[in-house]
């Protein structure tokens, strides 16, 4: 039977060690990584895919109730349990639909038993997933996705991969336009095209665009390409250089490494 992956995140080293020795007495979990802080939480989330996340709420940058709402945002979020010393934030842990709230010093026996009952709501969260994007006949099914960390004012956000609409660059800065509304973010174009490329297509010099997102390609009277994005989110310009990868793309075949 596979383990459940557990992530860790408290910003005392010894409150870690003790959790990591709790989660590797029980043989159906194993300790995917650990985290001191809010932003490296959301990194860690992204990098490592947890499926429990035990977390801390008062840690340094953003806290743990503000991890848990940026989480909660995501198509696949973890189960999330909170350990912390404090019985005030009971109420909102309610808010972020925490699968449990455990005080410190935790017991091996309560957290089992909060560890089973987040590996339930897991489940319970992909058969929704499941069904959710069954119904959706416009996107074809896909498995949950991964998310990518960006960093911006005000700490890292996450955000889900199949969920981005476009990226375009203006100047040293290219802004995501995603389900969730739009992040300025400091990667490069070239940054996300090498590292999602079965998931962003270059359109143009300044423009990478979500496939699950590609309707179809129209050409304009002035003789234009525009790629015209499903869910009334409107059209993009194509470069000519780049229309014959978008086409690829349409006919179900594999876009060369450079466009032609």
């Amino acid at each position: 039977m596979k383990k459940q992956k557990i992530l860790i995140a408290d910003d005392e080293p010894l409150a870690r060690e003790r959790l990591r020795r709790l989660v590797e007495s029980l043989p159906e979990y194993q300790v995917c990584g650990e985290a001191g802080d809010g932003d490296a939480t959301l990194a860690r989330v992204a990098e490592l895919q947890p499926d429990i996340l035990l977390l801390d709420i008062r840690m340094p940058g953003i806290d743990g109730m503000e991890v848990a709402t940026r989480l909660s945002q995501l198509q696949n979020p973890p189960a999330i349990i909170f350990c912390t010393a404090y019985d005030s934030y009971a109420i909102q842990a309610f808010d972020v639909q925490a699968a449990a709230y455990l005080l410190k010093p935790v017991r091996k026996s309560a957290l089992e038993e909060a560890l089973a009952r987040a590996g339930r709501v897991n489940r319970v969260q992909l058969r929704a997933l499941s069904g959710m994007s069954s119904a959706n006949t416009a996107i074809p099914p896909q498995p949950p996705e991964a998310q990518m960390p960006v960093r911006t004012h005000r700490g890292t956000e996450l955000i889900d991969i199949a969920g981005i609409h476009y990226c375009q660059a203006d100047q040293k800065y290219v802004t995501i336009h995603h389900t969730r509304g739009e992040t300025v973010s400091d990667y490069t174009l070239k940054d996300l095209e090498n590292a999602y490329p079965n998931h962003l297509l270059r359109i143009h010099r300044n423009t990478l665009v979500g496939v699950r997102f590609i309707q179809a390609l129209k050409r304009t009277p002035e003789g234009h390409n525009l790629v015209l994005l499903r869910d009334g989110l409107g059209e993009l310009h194509v470069s000519r250089r780049h229309a014959s990868c978008v086409r690829q793309w349409l006919q179900g075949q594999q876009p060369g490494q450079s466009p032609l």
